[in-house]
């Protein structure tokens, strides 16, 4: 009876010190926080890119149209010429000797007209008296033919040696930019040495590529066609240029032309647009990307950049549902335009998508979404009629989970 009574009493602490020690059940851990943004519907231009060059508007090779030495260089090399503006001398010594003796022998010839002319007055008289025979008057109104059509080319020579000797002095045929010389003071100069080239550089044209379908589809929205002249350009908007600093050109050109061909090797033809450039900042042979509207999307839904993973060479988004739970999806991107990034496919009008805390969204795991203020503004901004949404601070670093 003790010994069973004892037994009990061990067991009961036994099974008391058992509850005691046993440990509770930990809580489930909260819901991943991410910041979500709702998926922007609205019609979006739709802009092309291409690569191109500046170049002059008119580019003037600077040649002497006389063979002789350089004398010296007038211009400053870089600078701004006007039209007409002396650029090169050439020296003038032997077309100056030239011109002298044209005009002595103009002074001769007309001399020798002088007194063709005085034979001829006095012989007419006596020709009528018959004091002297007609054909001694004919001879003289033959020489004085003669005298008359000599002054007349011994004038023209001289008024070639006057020209020769202006050309001793090569001016500039255009205003614009005038580059290095290529030749030196002391070189000895033909009509085929090329001495400077001047660049007029306000506007300033532009030149780039169209690819085939390009062209036939900007052709065929109505800018040309049979009727239109051969110069008609395809229908492009207004062009901005993106310089090589990423920089926007402040002044917006337009298209003037296409080339004739496409070119059989690239499949591309050229085109050429013009520029308005005051003060001459941008200069030839300058690396440019030009932009222009070539159409509208309509309904386009847009996202925000942060928004958009790029995971070898595919794009995700994390999409949250009305059941907070997320759904990582591939999408297909398109053009970026300004903080927003044009979802082709992929996505549907008013679902969110995660921009931070990308990490922690996997697909069917339930996430405690919350709404960012700055893209609920942006978002506002984007979708009301004809705004744009503002440019947000520079993105932070991609996601990390934390």
């Amino acid at each position: 009876m003790k010994r069973e009574l004892v037994l009990g009493l061990w067991v009961l602490c036994a099974a008391a010190g058992a509850a005691g020690c046993a440990k509770k059940a930990p809580p489930p851990a909260p819901p991943p926080m991410v910041v979500v943004a709702s998926v922007i519907q609205k019609d979006v231009p739709v802009y092309g890119e291409w690569i191109g060059t500046t170049a002059g508007d008119i580019n003037a090779q600077i040649r002497p149209q006389i063979t002789g030495y350089l004398l010296r260089r007038v211009y400053a090399e870089g600078g701004f010429v006007r039209p007409g503006q002396l650029l090169f001398e050439i020296d003038p010594r032997q077309i100056r000797a030239q011109l002298q003796q044209a005009e002595a022998n103009l002074g001769q010839g007309r001399a020798n007209l002088a007194k063709a002319e005085r034979d001829v007055a006095r012989y007419r008289p006596l020709v009528e008296q018959r004091a002297i025979s007609q054909q001694d008057y004919d001879n003289a109104l033959s020489a004085e033919q003669v005298a008359k059509a000599a002054v007349g080319a011994l004038q023209a020579a001289v008024d070639q040696a006057r020209l020769y000797l202006s050309w001793t002095r090569v001016t500039s045929p255009i205003g614009g930019i005038a580059g290095a010389a290529t030749a030196q003071v002391g070189d000895l100069v033909t009509p085929q040495s090329v001495l400077a080239t001047v660049s007029r550089v306000d506007p300033l044209r532009v030149l780039f590529q169209l690819s085939e379908q390009e062209y036939l589809r900007y052709g065929q929205s109505g800018a040309q066609g049979a009727a239109q002249p051969a110069a008609a350009a395809p229908r492009i908007g207004q062009l901005e240029l993106v310089l090589s600093d990423g920089t926007v050109f402040p002044h917006p050109g337009r298209l003037i032309f296409t080339d004739r061909e496409v070119d059989v090797k690239t499949g591309t033809i050229g085109a050429v647009g013009l520029f308005p450039n005051p003060g001459n900042l941008l200069r030839p042979g300058q690396y440019a990307k030009v932009r222009a509207q070539t159409g509208v999307d309509r309904g386009a839904l847009l996202v925000p950049q942060r928004a958009v993973a790029e995971l070898q060479g595919g794009f995700q988004v994390a999409v949250v549902g009305p059941d907070h739970k997320a759904d990582v999806r591939n999408v297909q991107a398109g053009q970026r335009i300004g903080s927003l990034w044009v979802i082709e496919r992929g996505l549907h009008p008013g679902e969110r998508v995660v921009v931070e805390g990308f990490s922690r969204a996997k697909s069917g795991t339930v996430v405690r979404p919350v709404e960012s203020p700055a893209q609920s503004a942006a978002a506002a901004a984007a979708a009301a009629p004809g705004g744009t949404a503002p440019t947000p601070p520079a993105p932070p670093a991609p996601p990390s989970g934390k």
